[in-house]
């Protein structure tokens, strides 16, 4: 168990570590202003990341220490960089574009920032199909699965089956899941418009809205939460919130696992619903050699190693040994659906939430 005092430290260690990279790319953007611009020479890759984790910054530097290739990165919410680069245009410095859900990846897609990778042997060998836009524009880095998480005191495993029960009346005044608006719900409910269809997803929209337990209110540990405090027996929610509760040294999380457990739905059907943190090569990149280079890296055994083990994700690549907690869980059957889907049904998948009375 960490101290106060230590967790602290790590914090602003980390949050140093951010604005270090965040300065040096301030600075490199100066360097290439005062002699001309850049080329796809310069030992540079310049990253605009919606994720905000603390091991992409050891990513960085192992990509650095490998290749002589400084990252440069600017952080922030995935639709603000996407404003960003289409309003930088010709000018944009950003080379790579990351985000944390298939859904944020279309939307950037459909903004024409990225420029196809298609016959890349590395990216197209490493990253299944159904994890990768089929015309090469943006790939998947790793997965996280949306399952269900249910109380133990309440809820027996072999009452579970699908998301699709999740409508049925039995589960009346028993279900939590977060806002309609949040893009993983969407990307789920994208996935659903097409395995079963758009009238028999609506269908279960409206059913599983007739089901909640309270209003959609906060995040995925709020939902994992609630389940504990038995508000409701289930919720539907990302494996790795459950998976970094178990690894808190915080009492109330600890208590929240012990209470709870995880299912993986569809078992017998298509399979658990995934989703991704993916890449692209933005269209007006100055340096494309470098973030191809930087693409490819992401999705070595040694990067999708420190991705599993410090992040509590699936990596794409076959063969990588899982974080502990996530290896517990055991393994499942996934849903293979191409998660570009997922974005391409989003208009549809707006109608048939609101129609549901999904908030």
């Amino acid at each position: 168990m960490l101290t106060t005092l230590q967790k602290t430290l790590q914090k602003t260690l980390r949050t140093t570590r951010r604005q270090l990279w965040a300065v040096l790319f301030l600075l490199s953007l100066g360097v290439a202003a005062c002699s001309g611009g850049g080329s796809g020479s310069d030992q540079v890759v310049n990253l605009y990341s919606a994720r905000h984790y603390d091991v992409d910054v050891q990513l960085y530097e192992q990509f650095t220490a490998d290749t002589g290739i400084q990252v440069n990165v600017i952080e922030g919410q995935p639709d603000e960089l996407i404003e960003r680069i289409t309003n930088e245009g010709d000018q944009s410095p950003a080379d790579v574009f990351v985000a944390v859900d298939a859904g944020r990846l279309w939307r950037a897609q459909e903004a024409g920032i990225f420029q196809p990778v298609t016959d890349d042997e590395v990216l197209n060998s490493q990253v299944p199909a159904n994890l990768r836009e089929p015309n090469g524009e943006w790939f998947g880095l790793t997965t996280r699965a949306r399952v269900l998480v249910y109380n133990k005191a309440n809820v027996k495993p072999s009452e579970l089956s699908t998301y699709e029960d999740l409508a049925n009346p039995q589960w009346k005044g028993r279900v939590c899941v977060r806002s309609s608006s949040n893009v993983y719900n969407q990307s789920l409910v994208g996935s659903m418009v097409e395995s079963i269809g758009a009238e028999a997803t609506e269908k279960w929209a409206k059913g599983l809205v007739a089901n909640f337990a309270r209003a959609p209110e906060g995040g995925d540990i709020d939902q994992i939460k609630a389940v504990a405090a038995g508000q409701c027996d289930v919720a539907i929610a990302n494996h790795y919130y459950w998976a970094r509760l178990e690894k808190s040294d915080d009492p109330s999380d600890v208590a929240a696992v012990e209470k709870t457990a995880i299912f993986f739905p569809n078992q017998g059907d298509r399979g658990t619903h995934i989703n991704i943190s993916g890449i692209g090569l933005v269209k007006t990149a100055p340096h494309p050699e470098n973030g191809i280079a930087f693409m490819e890296f992401l999705v070595s055994p040694a990067a999708q190693k420190i991705f599993a083990e410090s992040n509590n994700e699936y990596p794409v690549v076959k063969g990588i040994a899982l974080e502990p907690i996530v290896a517990k869980l055991g393994e499942f059957k996934v849903d293979e659906t191409n998660v570009a889907s997922y974005g391409r049904n989003n208009a549809e998948v707006n109608e048939i939430v609101d129609r549901a009375g999904w908030q």
